[in-house]
């Protein structure tokens, strides 16, 4: 073999060499990328899977169980404890012929009176069309809007640091048109009545406007009131102004009788001697969802890797 051939086989060599190895990192990459795409796919899975558990979607067993549903947080649209999310879980709950006591476990300061009102319409309906005993639970808070609710269940419960009551009704807004003065601005506001922009921030509120939101929230708060004693009779204590808004603990609540009796969600959950099953709904975002937030970092920077 002369050395010109000598030459041009080592090249030849060196350039499937060269081939064979491309072909492996190529094969090495592509397989790299499927165990991404597949651990992808199963952890999107788990984390739609622990959402929507937490959301209130869950296997319920064939047994007899009693149903536990959450109200916490704010009572408001698009939140945790809006009547979007709890109002279906109550129906589920009514509905399942092996749930035979429904318990709302409450740990809310309150919120927006429709929503809640939402809420306790639900279960009156409910209730009617399938007949259910339904008690309330109030962990570290029940006030306001959330003890609305409460009152539309067979009994309330405390425990004995709970907080209880705030019967009554606010409307809060700012004013900035003193601090807008100071700066020479104001807003021109055309309205095609005297009240029509009362709670318009940027303007100073008029005697007659002022009147009238006192004036709402008093008929609200009237209307809390008759609640109050529409549901709890003469169970209330006599003397006892039960909507100056402010709350009292468990016990005070028994003794003046915006309670029925002290006990705690485990043991109220588990006095009908049957097994406990919680249908939610939860925040998102808590517990070992959070762990794949940072799971789903890592492979995006795995991915970035690759390239």
């Amino acid at each position: 073999m002369t050395e010109s051939e000598i030459r041009h086989a080592v090249s030849d060599e060196l350039v499937r060499d060269v081939l064979r190895e491309r072909r492996s990192e190529r094969r090495w990459r592509l397989i790299k990328r499927g165990m991404m795409v597949a651990a992808g796919v199963v952890l999107f899975a788990l984390y739609l899977f622990g959402y929507a558990k937490q959301m209130g979607w869950k296997m319920i067993p064939n047994n007899e169980i009693t149903a536990v549903i959450h109200i916490d947080g704010e009572i408001s649209a698009g939140a945790t404890a809006s009547a979007e999310k709890v109002v279906p879980l109550l129906r589920k709950a009514f509905e399942a012929k092996n749930v035979k006591a429904v318990v709302l476990s409450i740990d809310s300061p309150g919120g927006a009176p429709v929503e809640a009102e939402r809420i306790y319409q639900s279960i009156k309906a409910f209730r009617k069309k399938h007949p259910k005993p339904i008690v309330a639970v109030i962990n570290n808070v029940g006030a306001s809007a959330a003890y609305m609710v409460a009152l539309h269940t067979d009994k309330i419960y405390a425990a004995n640091y709970s907080l209880v009551g705030s019967v009554g009704a606010v409307l809060t807004g700012w004013d900035f048109h003193k601090a807008l003065e100071k700066l020479q601005i104001s807003q021109r506001v055309y309205a095609s009545g005297n009240l029509k922009s009362m709670l318009n921030p940027y303007m100073p509120m008029t005697p007659e406007a002022d009147r009238k939101a006192q004036e709402m929230v008093q008929k609200m708060g009237e209307r809390f009131k008759a609640e109050v004693q529409a549901a709890r009779g003469k169970k209330l204590q006599n003397g006892v102004d039960y909507t100056t808004g402010e709350v009292w603990d468990g016990v005070q609540a028994r003794e003046i009788g915006l309670i029925d009796e002290i006990g705690t969600l485990d043991v109220v959950a588990s006095s009908w001697d049957r097994a406990v099953h919680d249908f939610g709904p939860r925040a998102p975002g808590a517990g070992w969802l959070s762990g794949m937030a940072t799971t789903f970092e890592w492979l995006a920077r795995f991915q970035n890797g690759l390239h």
